[in-house]
């Protein structure tokens, strides 16, 4: 398969960024016949580095994602059952997914052997213009130590949302685009952070605003407000127009109780994400919804990628705009532009190559 040169040239900067190093083993995890372009490129890339590429290709298509639908459900893959790949991708210094394995048992033994973790399923355009830049990076590690710190998250919004979460129990998990430590996972692209609340700490309401964004299942805005109460880290009702109903019936189809369970909250860092952006593009998982700046970035379902023992396959993302986010009831987002300026955006540093078609 031709794999056009701009698209190597890319996957080249974001394997610089991940540290790549001449003798460095790079696998390419795939599934039939799915972006094996994608695998193409990233393995002529690693050769340039002198490392030493090789693909792990399943013979089944994870039921995880379903076309340009997203992630409907989360945490079972066919590399489950598949001990020789599992056991050839841990002796790997860096694994490239590109059939999505978070939150499976797998990944995190994967990441317990030593190897970094970079999954990559967005479309080529968007891989370029959302690639990421050093000063994300900062601006990310910036917030995670400040949420790192905090006991408290709550945020607020003008539709009447007010919900608090007791923090402590849960790491602060970040993304910024790459990954260049041991046994550390990554999406490319990305630009965001988050952690849990305690399992049964976390209260109060949470309203859906018109222009929010559910991405995962539905990949669509809001039109009718959506109120979600809370009470000890689970759902306990959600009320409103449409898209509530929607909602409602999507977490009852599971008949799984961890399915109101309450997973993480965070916000968006990447300046370069656009929150219109899936208005015009519904190919992607959805990265850019969940990255763009300033977004407060309420989760529902599974928290394993933090270390808890929630498993549901039911995971709701909901990045909402113009919030109001406190730590230890110090502002730290009001209307969706950050107080602290250490967080806040400044000039990339990083142009990606060009995507001309030869």
């Amino acid at each position: 398969m031709t794999v056009p040169f701009s698209f190597v040239d890319l996957c080249a900067k974001e394997l610089e960024l991940c540290g790549l190093r001449e003798g460095e083993s790079v696998a390419v995890l795939s599934q039939m016949d799915e972006r094996q372009d994608y695998a193409d490129a990233f393995m002529a890339a690693a050769r340039r580095f002198g490392a030493i590429p090789f693909q792990v290709r399943l013979p089944e298509a994870s039921s995880t994602l379903t076309g340009d639908a997203g992630a409907w459900t989360v945490g079972v893959t066919p590399l489950g059952d598949n001990r020789p790949a599992i056991d050839a991708l841990k002796q790997a210094d860096l694994v490239i997914d590109l059939m999505f394995l978070l939150f499976s048992r797998e990944q995190m033994e994967i990441q317990a052997a030593g190897a970094r973790m970079l999954l990559c399923l967005e479309p080529i355009d968007n891989l370029a213009r959302l690639f990421p830049t050093l000063d994300q990076r900062r601006r990310v590690e910036a917030s995670e130590e400040l949420l790192a710190a905090a006991k408290t998250f709550r945020f607020t919004n003008a539709a009447g949302s007010d919900v608090t979460y007791k923090l402590g129990d849960f790491p602060v998990v970040t993304e910024y685009g790459y990954t260049d430590t041991p046994g550390r996972w990554d999406h490319w692209p990305s630009g965001f952070l988050f952690t849990g609340g305690a399992d049964d700490g976390v209260d109060g309401k949470v309203v859906v605003d018109r222009g929010d964004i559910i991405i995962t299942p539905f990949k669509k805005f809001v039109a009718d407000p959506v109120e979600i109460t809370i009470e000890a880290g689970r759902l306990v009702d959600i009320r409103g127009g449409f898209d509530a109903e929607l909602l409602r019936d999507y977490i009852a189809d599971f008949n799984d109780e961890k399915a109101y369970g309450i997973a993480h909250i965070g916000w968006g860092c990447n300046e370069k994400a656009r929150w219109s952006g899936l208005q015009n593009d519904g190919r992607s998982l959805g990265m850019e919804s969940r990255a763009f700046y300033g977004n407060t970035l309420f989760s529902t379902g599974p928290n394993q990628e933090l270390g808890g023992t929630n498993d549901t396959a039911c995971h709701i993302d909901i990045p909402m705009r113009n919030c109001n986010v406190y730590l230890d009831d110090e502002p730290v987002i009001i209307e969706g532009e950050f107080t602290i300026d250490d967080l806040k955006a400044t000039r990339s540093t990083f142009a990606p190559p060009s995507l001309a078609r030869s």
